[in-house]
Parts: C-alpha cells; sequence; structure tokens
C-alpha cells in the first residue's frame, strides 16, 4: 500500500470523525446553524466511507504499484483536524456587532402570542415587532429576553444576537437598546435575560443608520452562555 494513499485516508477518516463529532455536540453550532445539523453528519458520513473505499482500493491494487510517496510534513495537515476536535472556537461576540451594522428585515407576518404570561422573545422576533409592528402585541406585556451586551463607542447599551444565513462567517447582528433599571456596571458579552417592557422609542444603528428599537428594562440578571449562541 503506498504511503501517499495511506495519508489521505487517513486524513480523510481524520476529517470525516472530526465533522461528525461537531455534528453529534454542540460543537456545529459554534460553525453552522442548527437546522444542518443532518447535512453535517451526511458529509461526515461520506467523508468516512471515502476513507474505507480508498483503503479497500488500496488492499486490491497489483503487487508493486505503489504510487508516489509523499514528505512526512504531510501529516501536519492533520493538526488542524486536532484543533476542531479539541479547541471549540469562541462564538462571535460584542467587537463584531459593534463594527457591523444591524441586520434587522422586515417579516412576512407575525405569529400569534400566548395570551398570558410574559413574553419570551428572541432578540430578532422583538426588534422586528417593535419596530415593524409599532409594537401592537407587546403593548403592556412583559417581555422577557436574552442576549449578550455591547457597548458603542459612546458607551450607549444594547442587547445582541448574531443571526445566521447559512454558518458564522455570515453571521450579523441584531440589536436592541437598553433603557430603565439597568445594572450599574456593564461588560461587553455578558450574557444578560432581561425582563422589561415595550418602548415606543428608536434610535438607528451607528454603523448603517439601521431602526434599533429600545425595551425598558425591569430586571436584569447576568446568565450563561446558551449552547447555540446565534438566532437562526
Amino acid at each position: 500500500m503506498s504511503p501517499n494513499r495511506q495519508t489521505q485516508a487517513a486524513l480523510l477518516f481524520l476529517l470525516g470523525a472530526a465533522v461528525v463529532h461537531a455534528g453529534l455536540t454542540d460543537l456545529h453550532l459554534r460553525y453552522v446553524k442548527a437546522g444542518l445539523r443532518p447535512l453535517l453528519l451526511l458529509s461526515g458520513a461520506v467523508l468516512i466511507a471515502t476513507a474505507a473505499a480508498t483503503l479497500l482500493y488500496e488492499w486490491r491494487r497489483p503487487p508493486g504499484d505503489d504510487g508516489h510517496g509523499e514528505p512526512r510534513v504531510a501529516w501536519l495537515l492533520a493538526l488542524p483536524l486536532f484543533a476542531l476536535i479539541l479547541v471549540a472556537p469562541p462564538a462571535l461576540g460584542s467587537y463584531s456587532a459593534t463594527h457591523t451594522g444591524t441586520a434587522l428585515q422586515e417579516p412576512f407576518g407575525f405569529p400569534d402570542l400566548p395570551a398570558n404570561g410574559p413574553l419570551r422573545l428572541g432578540v430578532g422576533e422583538y426588534a422586528a415587532r417593535a419596530v415593524y409592528d409599532e409594537g401592537r402585541h407587546l403593548r403592556g406585556r412583559t417581555v422577557v429576553i436574552t442576549g449578550f451586551v455591547a457597548l458603542d463607542r459612546a458607551g450607549a447599551p444594547y442587547l445582541v444576537r448574531m443571526t445566521l444565513n447559512c454558518c458564522a462567517a455570515d453571521a450579523q447582528p441584531i440589536k436592541i437598546a437598553l433603557s430603565g433599571a439597568m445594572p450599574p456596571v456593564l461588560r461587553p458579552d455578558t450574557w444578560l435575560e432581561v425582563t422589561g417592557t415595550y418602548s415606543p422609542r428608536r434610535t438607528k444603528d451607528p454603523v448603517n443608520d439601521g431602526p434599533v428599537p429600545y425595551v425598558e428594562v425591569t430586571h436584569a440578571r447576568p446568565v450563561p452562555a446558551p449552547p447555540d449562541p446565534y438566532e437562526g
């Protein structure tokens, strides 16, 4: 069996195993949307199957046909795969949020909300309802929203979630400006669960002049980062 084919098969197997590992754990949420998990697992399985097929092909090759060798340094290509498995990259946070304009867009419609109790909304859903529905179904209701803190150059606080079209490479922020009963110290990238009420106030994103609604905070508490830090 040629060393060249051995290396190819080994790297394919390691890459497939890393992809399957990411798909079976929350690690994949740092790279792609949750809905792409089945495709990620399928891709990993195909890579592993390709590695097995490569080895099978080599075992069946006529003796003496060893192909071409390659330098041992080729095995260094496996290092990024081990990094993928062992070191999860941090989710995009306040730096990206303050250097990228809001991605808020008008939705096609608004689903019905529960008639009773606090409304647990995503940052994107609250922002869209506040801006494009004029808060009609938010007025008089308590809302609970979770996101991370970002501060603009003037120190104004925002509650932010990054939204994905496909993967982390195309992530863009959606922002809510905060007013009311805020903690005395706000640190960027701290995750907060904010309880409050709809506010008709608006501001413009300093990066792209996009609309940013306010929420009037009545209570805010630090919370752990969620397993999936991105909104769909």
